[in-house]
């Protein structure tokens, strides 16, 4: 007994040992990785401020910085050796092992081809930033022409405008697909088929079950996205006095047909237009008690010349230096941006911060993305729009089924606009030298239900930004809209007692505030996505809410 006894202790303190020796791994290695990772975030929006070619070169040999931070093979054996010990108990440490481990292999890669990614990854995205389109020799912003593709009644000046925006798609276009012969190179050397099945596995997601969640909304959403398309079509087509089967492209209201067109005989940017957005965003989220006025104050919200024309949400430090880049103007569609980003903002603000800092971040992409869009939704749900807008009950009632079913229209144009970007993004990294131009409109046609532009064989795809600085990203949005469709069925049965799309406002609510920090922004990673889930919403990721709340 006494021999067992001797071999039991001698085998915990082997363990013991072994996690203690890891402690002071992470101990150092995060002593290295902090200031670093805050260098590169602080550059990266300075560069995205300015748009100069000087920043985004200091942003990227920050970033290579960052990376090479991974890179030690001598570390990654140390690494694997903790984990295959399996004698790494304490689930904290368990998971920041996880963490830590994923973030090696994709750096596992020679020096010389990583240095190639980082440059070609800035060098695609500086010309993103800094480009602007042309109209009949005169250069246009973003904004300029998401305006003329709503209210333009004319084909021709849409269809200038929409060419406009694809103009970067040429610029980009071949750099792009160096970049993904240059990323599967470095995935096929660390034994991985491609660097979206590498993507994906790190992220802890698997290809087939992604495959069966979108074939099934595939199939949920066709008929219903059908019907509506073909009522929506009718409309503008009688806004652009042509008839249905002559719309293409630019007859949509967004360059990529991935928000629904504002045909509705209500035009919800009028309820916004002498309203501040910024302020109401502002004075939401104090209401639900997430107060984001800091996060506000240090961020940067209106246009300027070579700024990005677009929105994100970057958390500088780990430490509660959270900040958005957005180029508001007073409409719905900022107003949902401004919401969706400091969604992400007040994940990012109210992780625990004792928490250790590699679980100091979401439970995964797309948890963050489901708050975000959670939030984004309100700006066109009526009774949020009542309680927020001081609208009457007479009003509220005038308009809610009308704002109720543009909401439902822009679920299902997004449920499948993401169909394309997951089904090409797959087949890019699976065959670059396919004919992508093709393909890209095919999938369109297939899942949009939009006919392609005659004789035109351009890169249309590469002007969607997210092929260069969000790789294999994507999916993680409609993933984020389930999610946000199952976490608004949990707040409302748990506080409201009422069916999903009945008259809840989620205004002036703390108690929103205080489940969503407690469930699921406190956690922060020391859960993975689907602990998470089951922890705050008591099961894993299931599609029916979504289904539930904008198909059926």
């Amino acid at each position: 007994a006494m021999g067992i006894g001797i071999l039991v202790l001698t085998a915990c303190q082997g363990e013991n040992q072994m996690e203690r020796q890891f402690q002071d791994f992470l101990v150092q290695k995060v002593a290295d990785i902090g200031p670093v990772e805050k260098a590169q975030n602080m550059a990266y929006w300075e560069a995205s401020i300015s748009g100069k070619t000087e920043d985004f070169e200091k942003y990227s040999e920050l970033n290579l910085k960052y990376k090479q931070l991974f890179a030690d093979k001598d570390e990654f054996s140390l690494l694997k050796k903790y984990g295959d010990s399996g004698k790494i108990q304490k689930p904290e440490l368990q998971r920041q092992l996880e963490l830590l481990y994923n973030l090696y292999v994709p750096n596992q890669i020679d020096s010389t081809l990583m240095r190639e990614i980082t440059a070609l990854e800035g060098s695609v995205e500086n010309k993103f930033s800094a480009y602007r389109g042309q109209i009949d020799g005169e250069t246009i912003t973003n904004n300029e022409i998401l305006e003329i593709l709503k209210k333009e009644t004319t084909s021709a000046p849409r269809q200038k405008a929409w060419e406009a925006s694809k103009m970067v798609g040429a610029e980009v276009g071949a750099d792009l697909i160096e970049l993904v012969k240059l990323r599967n190179k470095a995935a096929e050397a660390l034994g991985y088929e491609n660097y979206y099945l590498m993507s994906l596995e790190l992220a802890e997601q698997d290809d087939a079950e992604l495959v069966q969640i979108f074939a099934k909304l595939a199939d949920l959403t066709y008929e219903p996205f059908r019907r509506m398309k073909t009522e929506m079509d009718a409309v503008l087509a009688e806004n652009c006095q042509t008839i249905p089967a002559m719309l293409r492209p630019w007859h949509y209201h967004d360059p990529f047909f991935q928000e629904a067109p504002m045909v509705a005989r209500i035009d919800l940017d009028t309820y916004y237009a002498d309203k501040d957005v910024r302020e109401l965003a502002e004075t939401y989220y104090s209401g639900i008690g997430l107060p984001a006025d800091d996060i506000l104050a240090r961020s940067d919200l209106y246009e300027k010349e070579g700024k990005n024309p677009h929105a994100y949400c970057t958390h500088i430090d780990r430490e509660g230096d959270v900040r958005v880049l957005m180029n508001l103007k007073n409409d719905v569609s900022w107003m949902e941006t401004s919401l969706h980003e400091l969604g992400h903002g007040v994940y990012d603000k109210y992780l625990d911060p004792n928490m250790p800092y590699l679980l100091r971040e979401p439970a995964h992409i797309f948890c963050t993305e489901a708050i975000a869009m959670f939030f984004g939704r309100m700006a066109r749900n009526p009774y949020w729009m009542q309680v927020m807008l001081n609208l009457s009950d007479e009003k509220t009632a005038e308009i809610s089924a009308e704002v109720q079913s543009a909401l439902r229209r822009q679920q299902l144009v997004f449920a499948r606009w993401v169909q394309v970007m997951f089904h090409f993004e797959r087949a890019l990294y699976s065959n670059p030298d396919q004919n992508l131009n093709v393909l890209w409109w095919d999938l369109v046609e297939k899942y949009q239900m939009v006919s392609r532009p005659a004789n035109r064989n351009q890169p249309d795809w590469a002007a969607k930004i997210h092929f260069t600085i969000a790789p294999v990203y994507y999916h993680n949005y409609m993933l984020g809209e389930l999610m946000a469709s199952q976490i608004s069925a949990t707040v409302v049965e748990m506080f409201y007692q009422k069916q999903v799309g009945e008259t809840v406002s989620y205004a002036n609510d703390p108690k929103l505030g205080e489940f969503l920090k407690k469930n699921i922004f406190e956690p922060g990673a020391s859960l993975n996505w689907n602990q998470l889930l089951q922890f705050a919403t008591g099961e894993g990721l299931n599609p029916s809410h979504f289904v539930r709340q904008f198909v059926e």
